[in-house]
């Protein structure tokens, strides 16, 4: 097996701006991820993936959040009431989308559970979904509160895994497999103030991928494996995709260590949904593309006119999650004998070295 590679490993990371220590969404201080796999005989590809924050995992915590909606073709629970009033109270749950509703189940229960909570009465539980249902069993609905739980009580700080794991195990995207992908930006904000922008990604939506201006269609990457667009792409077996299993959708997380409010969040948001098109989404009529960024720091919020590295750093992150997502997601075979491929990362490093110039050739890279 091909030993799967991230865009710095291969030389292929976007932008200028230094990542931290981790390149993830764990950068932010503060913020923990868990994530639960579920690959059960030859149909169930799926799992969970859960953002928490240090803040809402106690009663009565908040956090400033903003939302933007690219494409509103999703199920994000949770969404009015984080839009209404600017914060989030619960970690953030990923996962399928027909377990969506039972991972918000359980979530209500965690929150429920925890100590000082013993009064609550009400609580804004937020879960984002896409839909694996061309890798996954996706009616079975597979994902218990106990998966939910575990994703939860176990995040960690530290390394995020990467590609098909956690509610990225049977997703898609751009012809290829895909997963989660996370990456992270260090910038100072005028007045030099620190700043660590970290990102995490559930990718699973349509296009063709776009890696530095180079575009790797499936057709040319695979030959006799991949026929031109998701929707035509070509199972092992030699069976065609079945109608409405075309790739769609993508969530974003992204967190901030900066003082921003909600409505400076939501314009964060809304350029992570911006850096999807720099990596060849064609934004589909069928795509739920979400973004939700939180603040970790407390304080009155920066100047409007410092938000511009932070909006640099959002940017380079999630292209940088999404070409993660890909590069180290493994070909994976699925319900009804599905198959999805990984992106050929000797074939993509190829493609890009005969489209760089040579001054567009980072050192050392090989490219």
């Amino acid at each position: 097996m091909t030993q799967r590679q991230s865009a710095r490993d291969l030389g292929l990371a976007p932008g200028i701006l230094p990542p931290g220590p981790l390149n993830a969404l764990t950068d932010v201080p503060g913020v923990r991820v868990g994530q639960v796999t579920l690959r059960r005989g030859s149909g169930i590809r799926t799992g969970v993936t859960a953002i928490v924050p240090d803040a809402v995992d106690r009663a009565g915590g908040t956090l400033p959040a903003g939302l933007f909606v690219g494409n509103g073709f999703g199920k994000l629970i949770g969404a009015t009431q984080l839009v209404e009033l600017g914060a989030i109270e619960t970690p953030i749950v990923l996962t399928g989308t027909l377990s969506a509703f039972r991972a918000a189940d359980a979530l209500v229960t965690y929150l429920l559970a925890l100590p000082g909570n013993e009064g609550l009465v009400t609580v804004n539980p937020v879960v984002g979904e896409t839909n694996d249902g061309y890798l996954s069993d996706i009616r079975a609905r597979p994902v218990t509160e106990d998966d939910v739980l575990a994703a939860i009580q176990g995040a960690v700080t530290g390394p995020v895994d990467q590609g098909a794991v956690g509610a990225g195990t049977g997703t898609t995207a751009l012809g290829f497999k895909a997963g989660i992908g996370t990456a992270s930006r260090q910038v100072r904000l005028p007045g030099g103030a620190p700043c660590t922008v970290g990102v995490l990604v559930q990718a699973n939506f349509a296009g063709t991928l776009t890696v530095g201006g180079t575009r790797i269609s499936p057709d040319l990457a695979l030959p006799g494996a991949v026929e031109p667009g998701a929707a035509a792409a070509l199972a092992a077996t030699g069976k065609p995709a079945e109608p409405g299993t075309e790739p769609n959708s993508c969530m974003i997380i992204v967190g901030v260590d900066a003082c921003l409010d909600s409505r400076q969040l939501t314009r964060v948001a809304r350029r992570a949904v911006f850096a999807m098109a720099r990596t060849g989404s064609d934004f589909t009529a069928g795509s739920g593309d979400y973004a939700i960024a939180f603040a970790t720091r407390a304080g009155a919020p920066v100047p409007e006119d410092h938000l511009g590295p932070v909006f640099a750093a959002a940017m380079e992150a999630v292209e940088e999650a999404i070409l993660n997502s890909l590069f180290l997601a493994e070909t994976t075979t699925g319900y009804h004998g599905h198959v999805r491929q990984a992106v050929p990362l000797g074939y993509l490093v190829r493609a890009c070295r005969a489209t760089a110039s040579p001054a567009d050739r980072p050192p050392g890279t090989g490219l």
